[in-house]
C-alpha cells in the first residue's frame, strides 16, 4: 500500500495532448464515455493512468507547478528529451545529476503541465 498506482493529467486540448504522450512515451489512450468531464484511460507499461479535459485554469507562465509531479524511467535521457523537445514540449529544469543515482531532468508538455524523466546511472555526478 501507500504506492503510487495511478496518474491524471489534465489537458486544455486532450486530443493534442493525447498525441503528444503516444508519440513520445507509446502510451495508449481509450475514452470513458458517461464521465462527468472528457476522460480518457491511459495504459503505459507501468502504472496507469487518465487525460482529463482541464477543469479549471492553468497556472500561468512563471508560476510554480500547482501538482504533483510523476516523472519517468527511461534508457537514455538525451535521446528521451530530444524526442520531447522535437514534439513540442519544453525543458523547465535541464538534465541534472542526483549523485549515484541517475540523470533526472523536467520538463513542460505542450498543455504546460510538468513532468520529469530520469535515467538510472549510478555514476552520475
Amino acid at each position: 500500500m501507500n504506492n503510487v498506482s495511478f496518474f491524471e493529467i489534465q489537458a486544455t486540448d486532450p486530443e493534442k495532448s493525447i498525441t503528444f504522450y503516444k508519440t513520445v512515451f507509446g502510451w495508449t489512450f481509450t475514452e470513458q464515455p458517461g464521465m462527468a468531464v472528457k476522460y480518457w484511460h491511459i495504459d503505459t507499461e507501468g502504472i496507469t493512468g487518465g487525460l482529463l479535459e482541464r477543469p479549471a485554469k492553468a497556472p500561468g507562465a512563471g508560476f510554480g507547478t500547482n501538482a504533483f509531479v510523476c516523472s519517468m524511467e527511461v534508457e537514455n535521457f538525451d535521446a528521451m528529451a530530444a524526442k520531447i523537445t522535437e514534439n513540442g514540449g519544453t525543458v523547465a529544469l535541464p538534465k541534472f545529476a542526483v549523485p549515484g543515482k541517475c540523470w533526472q531532468g523536467y520538463f513542460l508538455d505542450i498543455d504546460g503541465n510538468t513532468f520529469g524523466i530520469f535515467q538510472v546511472d549510478e555514476h552520475a555526478a
